[in-house]
């Protein structure tokens, strides 16, 4: 199986990521992608060959392998990793989505196309959610399907066409339930990083609407105008009550000097 794709794929997102993130990439590409690619795909090779019982029944092994694994532990893990990365795919088709946009119209309309405000932070936002869902139910399901994290020994079977209670015989297990649990680890990891990443961005982008909000109450304040607080980057808006006009400054009233002139 090719993962050029994957590595492209995570490589175009790492310039668009927090630092959070690309300690997420780093921890994908060096303790989950070439752990794969390396050993783990060697280790589980021909793993249903190497699966014996201690039966001559025709059709017995095949049977107690198919219930045992309903799949291939190896495969799950690679499609984890698969869709785990995909929606890291959203960002990059944002992006763009902004930079097509600017072409289109022909002129400036972001400060930079992969700028992480607007839209692009929601975006970034489901990605990390989804991503964190994905890790999760694929761990809830890989301790669903095989009863734990380990791999057993020895295992009983009595399905039919087994004459009787047979016992069947896994290659590797010790070497199998160490990368199975290696494989546990790094994507707790993961799951941590994606939610220290999301506390990140949500605390950033709480404290800068905060300090938003002080600016412009600030502001009004001191100048007696109403201030429209918009986007968090956007200029404020100076509303005059008694004109009914936005302005972009306050408006000094004028003064007139009144007198009175005596005729002769």
């Amino acid at each position: 199986m090719s993962w050029m794709f994957l590595r492209d794929l995570l490589s175009g997102v790492n310039k668009y990521s927090t630092g959070i993130g690309r300690i997420w990439l780093a921890v994908v590409f060096v303790f989950r992608l070439l752990v794969y690619m390396v050993a783990a795909e060697h280790v589980w090779k021909d793993e249903d060959k190497q699966f014996e019982c201690n039966t001559r029944q025709p059709g017995c092994e095949n049977v107690c392998f198919d219930y045992f694994f309903p799949i291939s532990q190896v495969r799950l893990w690679a499609l984890q990793l698969i869709m785990v990365s995909t929606p890291s795919l959203l960002v990059v088709l944002h992006v763009a989505y902004r930079e097509n946009r600017e072409q289109r119209h022909r002129k400036k309309l972001y400060v930079s196309p992969g700028a992480m405000d607007g839209g692009l932070w929601y975006t970034y936002l489901i990605s990390l959610i989804v991503k964190t869902g994905f890790e999760i139910g694929f761990l809830v399901l890989f301790c669903k399907l095989y009863g734990g994290f380990s791999v057993s020994h020895i295992m009983k079977c009595d399905l039919k066409p087994c004459p009787n209670t047979v016992d069947c015989f896994i290659s590797k297990p010790t070497e199998k339930t160490i990368f199975i649990f290696f494989l546990v680890i790094a994507s707790c990891l993961c799951i941590g990083l994606n939610f220290a990443e999301l506390s990140f961005l949500v605390l950033k982008c709480s404290l800068q609407k905060h300090s938003t909000k002080l600016k412009c109450s600030e502001y009004e304040s001191r100048h007696g105008s109403y201030v429209e607080c918009g986007e968090m980057d956007a200029a404020p808006q100076l509303y005059n009550h008694h004109l009914g006009l936005a302005t972009g400054t306050p408006q000094k009233p004028e003064a007139k000097l009144l007198f009175d002139t005596q005729e002769n």
